[in-house]
Formats: C-alpha cells, sequence, structure tokens
C-alpha cells in the first residue's frame, strides 16, 4: 500500500525523540509522586528489604536519574533499559503496592515497551549519544 503522506518521512528521525520524551515525563511523574509522598512512602513494609526511608529515596535517585538520561539523551540506551526494567517493576508491583507503584499496569507495560524500543532504535535527535 501507498503511504498516503511520503512527505512526512524525512520526519523519521525524530520519532525516538518523542519517545525518549514522553518515557521520561512519565518517569519523572513517578519520582515527583514519590517525593511528595515520602513520609507516607517510608512506612510501606516491602519483603526481602523491609521498611525505611533510604528504599523511598533509593528509588527517587534511580528514577530521577533515568528520566534524566532519557530527557537529555545521554546514556540513552542504558537509560532506556533501566526504564524498562522501572516499568516491568511497576507492572508487576502495581496491585500489591498501589500507593508506591502510582502508574496502572496498562501504564507500565506501555512504559516498558517505549523503553525497550528506544534500546533498539537509538535516541534519536537531539541527543548526545553518538552511534559507534
Amino acid at each position: 500500500m501507498l503511504n498516503p503522506f511520503p512527505n512526512l518521512l524525512f520526519l523519521s528521525y525524530f520519532a525516538p525523540t518523542l519517545l525518549r520524551l514522553a518515557a521520561a515525563l512519565v518517569i519523572a511523574f513517578v519520582a515527583y509522586t514519590h517525593i511528595k509522598n515520602r513520609g507516607a512512602l517510608s512506612n510501606t513494609k516491602f519483603p526481602i528489604v523491609g521498611k525505611g526511608a533510604w528504599i523511598v529515596w533509593a528509588s527517587i535517585v534511580v528514577e530521577a536519574a533515568v528520566a534524566a538520561g532519557l530527557l537529555f539523551g545521554y546514556g540513552t540506551q542504558l537509560a532506556a533499559l533501566l526504564g524498562a526494567v522501572l516499568g516491568l517493576k511497576y507492572s508487576a508491583w502495581a496491585g500489591r503496592y498501589p500507593q508506591f507503584f502510582v502508574l496502572s499496569r496498562i501504564a507500565s507495560l506501555l512504559l516498558l515497551v517505549i523503553c525497550l524500543s528506544l534500546l533498539v532504535t537509538g535516541a534519536g535527535a537531539f541527543a548526545m549519544d553518538l552511534p559507534l
């Protein structure tokens, strides 16, 4: 089938950029909700690691680093891999700890797919990653 808008195909290099920015904003939103509710979240008891404020702060630091890497396009493949792990973790634990994992399962799985596609396609335009 013929493409109905062949003149728009030159913009295909910007598609990973839009995906990268969307994933960064979602992960930054999760980090923001953790910062906002850190007092209540520090009382959540997790298996193996227990409870404490250090769990909340560790998740905030990891999420902020992944969001910054995706937003600025620096270390995008590593940030996308960590973002995919976060998406998988969010979707697996969303039902058990809804106060900590604020995204729905569908949103978490979409984040996982976006990050996996960024891992394969690269950072797109306006990124600091250079293909070797």
